[in-house]
């Protein structure tokens, strides 16, 4: 199925593959999925499917019949064995289906501090996501999905009132809409309306993503946020790349070159994206490799805040509370910071303008630098060297070695053999 662009329309479709080729994308048969633009991983109960690939939620993949079974694995950043998600999430998870759910993309995009918060899902498939964010959420909280494919769409508002119930709300919370991401006015979505903006390998499949972060922008309110997981380019991609059937639909054809991001984010007047988990994507196929050359790819998660203009921000200390419901011990806010309860962490002048400006400031105690403050805890002292803004560099310093390498391509999405 090809979008408006003339495009492949998702990494996860059945493709047309070249003789010779695996098919690109999920391992199982497509024809149990409805064709689109989304998250093929998130099947409500009672459809069916066989299982394909799985990636845990750092972004690494892991192939056969239980891949993607369990959500335990290195957090954020961390080399470190940790619970990820958290148990709260776990459990939302759990109940979209009645079991531990399996998880389809590039990385995990439910993040952390939801009750009551507004939250928009791009490319929403069939709405699991939703489905477990609208239980984080609560009833008073609210989470919409938009997808450009019809049918997912309908595939996904057949669950409201099973969701509704399972969670115990006298009203869902859950809206699915169907419209181009980078059209969300067309759609209806207003200005300033959601805290949370979340997406999952589908920003890659939009050409102008520009007007995707931009309409993003619109969309959140000040001290909002885009939580999202995509795929990245060492370099500009050449057009041989970008125009490649196979891998425009494995999401690496349409991958943004990694430093664009932080020019566009600050264009558009996102704060400089925070880098969370990455993962280097190997290939396998001489044919690929021969097209891709010296360029290399990589999973990666960032969040973009949007903050009021509060004017500059200085350096400072702060503690943690440990209010964040799942994250009471420790909040990994992304690969630069974890904040354990009641540690003083100094923080720069970027990261003390998000905590204080946005849905985390009643979480943190913030105290100038040289202040004491009530902290039962060590002090870390930040170094401007200790920043890490590469997805490459954080790949590459958390995991020296590639776990697994594909048949044909290691997408957001493709088919991997086991480890």
């Amino acid at each position: 199925m090809k979008n408006h662009s003339g495009a492949y329309s998702t990494c996860c479709n059945h493709q047309r593959q070249p003789r010779g080729l695996a098919p690109a994308g999920l391992g199982g048969d497509a024809r149990t999925a409805a064709q689109g633009r989304g998250r093929w991983g998130a099947f409500p109960p009672g459809s069916r499917r066989r299982p394909g690939l799985g990636r845990d939620p750092a972004g690494g993949a892991r192939a056969g019949p239980r891949a993607g079974a369990e959500l335990a694995s290195a957090g954020p950043g961390s080399g470190a064995r940790e619970t990820w998600p958290p148990p709260a999430t776990l459990r939302a998870r759990r109940s979209t289906s009645g079991r531990t759910c399996r998880y389809y993309g590039c990385g995990l995009v439910i993040p952390e501090c939801l009750e009551n918060c507004w939250i928009l899902d791009l490319g929403s498939g069939s709405g699991r996501d939703c489905y477990a964010l609208s239980q984080l959420v609560g009833e008073k909280g609210h989470v919409t999905g938009i997808d450009m494919t019809e049918g997912q769409v309908e595939v996904a508002k057949k669950y409201l009132d099973y969701h509704m119930e399972k969670y115990g709300f006298q009203t869902s919370n859950v809206t699915f809409i169907h419209g181009y991401i980078e059209k969300l006015a067309e759609a209806g979505i207003q200005n300033e309306s959601y805290d949370i903006v979340i997406s999952n390998c589908v920003i890659n499949l939009v050409p102008d993503k520009e007007q995707v972060l931009q309409e993003v922008y619109r969309v959140l309110k000040h001290g909002g946020e885009l939580y999202f997981s995509d795929v990245y380019a060492s370099l500009e991609l050449p057009e041989e790349i970008k125009t490649h059937k196979v891998l425009w639909g494995e999401c690496l054809g349409g991958a943004l070159y990694w430093k664009d991001l932080f020019f566009l984010a600050q264009k558009i007047g996102f704060c400089p994206p925070r880098l969370v988990t990455a993962n280097l994507i190997t290939i396998q196929n001489k044919e690929l490799e021969r097209i891709i050359g010296d360029c290399r790819f990589v999973s990666a998660t960032f969040r973009l805040f949007k903050l009021p203009n509060t004017g500059p921000t200085e350096r400072c200390q702060t503690v943690y509370n440990g209010g964040i419901t799942g994250h009471e011990k420790q909040l990994i806010f992304d690969a630069n910071f974890t904040f354990k309860e009641g540690e003083i962490v100094e923080v720069d002048e970027d990261t003390a303008a998000v905590l204080k400006n946005s849905r985390f400031a009643q979480d943190f105690l913030f105290r100038p630098i040289g202040d004491k403050l009530p902290a039962s805890g060590g002090c870390f002292v930040l170094e401007s060297k200790d920043i890490i803004t590469d997805p490459f560099k954080l790949a590459e310093d958390s995991n020296k070695k590639p776990k697994c390498a594909s048949s044909v391509v290691g997408g957001c999405c493709g088919k991997k053999r086991s480890c």
